[in-house]
């Protein structure tokens, strides 16, 4: 299969490629920047120049688009420009893939658009929280990726020959940040581990960058007709946190503590049931797992993957 992967030479697009074409696919990364692996076909593109999108999809004629580009993190431009900038390339790329004649297109959204880290508060009606929790974003960031998840749903109604979808990655670990490089906020998953304040405004989610690859690769080959327009929770099935997760959670946001009661340890408080029941996706990784290089945390993790 020829998929087109924007945002291709990303943190999360480098282990997006990286998967499926492992799996055999012919991936090309479209992007503003070289991919870092040579090997990798590489298409520069400005995403937000439709007229050279839709010439560039018409030569390519793929048959699926995976749609990663964006202002990735909030508040990192002016929100005028993020909100822009988002919701015009998910229309730009959704809309070029479907006139390409791509029969599989699958879009990045984000957990924020449920609303968590508002300055007025926020708690989630339940926990743990699933796709149906409602949403209330709050800043441009949030409010366009939900735009995203709004451009996947009009166009999988209005196109019955293209499979349209839409997920929610979690905060994203590449692999060389379980080594000690910075995460997309500066600082550590160790400096995140130890410092509970950190992590605690998104309720600790977070997600291995291959494992979002393999829910891709999954999306990918088995999404049908039947799933046409759904979105989909991608996370790690634990908590980015030492303590278990209704503790660590009631000690940053009290007014969460009952709901939290519902997490079981280490329970992740986001659920991704809904892309194991429908897609047969689970994650497979987590700190415990795969975090080097911080030889406190290690022992932490050691001791519990032997008590599970």
């Amino acid at each position: 299969m020829k998929i087109l992967v924007t945002g291709g030479a990303g943190r999360l697009g480098r282990s997006v490629v990286s998967v499926l074409g492992d799996a055999g696919h012919h991936v090309v990364s479209v992007d503003r920047l070289d991919h870092p692996d040579p090997a990798v076909p590489n298409l520069r593109l400005d995403l937000l120049d439709e007229a050279a999108v839709e010439a560039a999809f018409a030569e390519q004629r793929p048959d699926a688009v995976v749609h990663l580009a964006a202002i990735a993190v909030p508040f990192s431009a002016p929100e005028l420009q993020i909100l822009t900038t988002n919701t015009r390339l998910a229309q730009v790329v959704v809309s070029a893939a479907v006139r390409a004649g791509a029969t599989k297109v699958l879009a990045a959204g984000s957990p924020t658009v449920l609303g968590y880290g508002a300055p007025q508060g926020w708690v989630p009606q339940y926990l743990p929280v699933d796709e149906d929790h409602p949403t209330a974003p709050w800043n441009a960031y949030a409010l366009s990726k939900q735009v995203v998840e709004g451009v996947v749903g009009v166009h999988a109604r209005t196109t019955p020959g293209t499979v349209l979808g839409s997920f929610r990655p979690c905060f994203v670990v590449a692999p060389e940040e379980w080594d000690g490089a910075p995460t997309q906020q500066g600082h550590t998953v160790a400096d995140r581990l130890r410092d509970p304040g950190l992590a605690a405004v998104s309720l600790f989610n977070y997600v291995d960058a291959r494992d979002a690859g393999e829910f891709v690769l999954r999306w990918v080959e088995v999404a049908d007709a039947r799933v046409s327009g759904e979105c989909f929770f991608v996370g790690a099935a634990d908590a980015l946190a030492v303590e278990p997760t209704a503790q660590a959670i009631t000690a940053t946001l009290p007014a969460a503590a009952a709901p939290a009661q519902n997490l079981e340890r280490h329970q992740a408080a986001f659920s991704c049931a809904k892309a194991e029941r429908l897609l047969g996706w689970r994650p497979r990784r987590t700190w415990r797992t795969e975090l080097r290089g911080a030889p406190d945390l290690t022992a932490v993790a050691q001791t519990a993957q032997v008590a599970g």
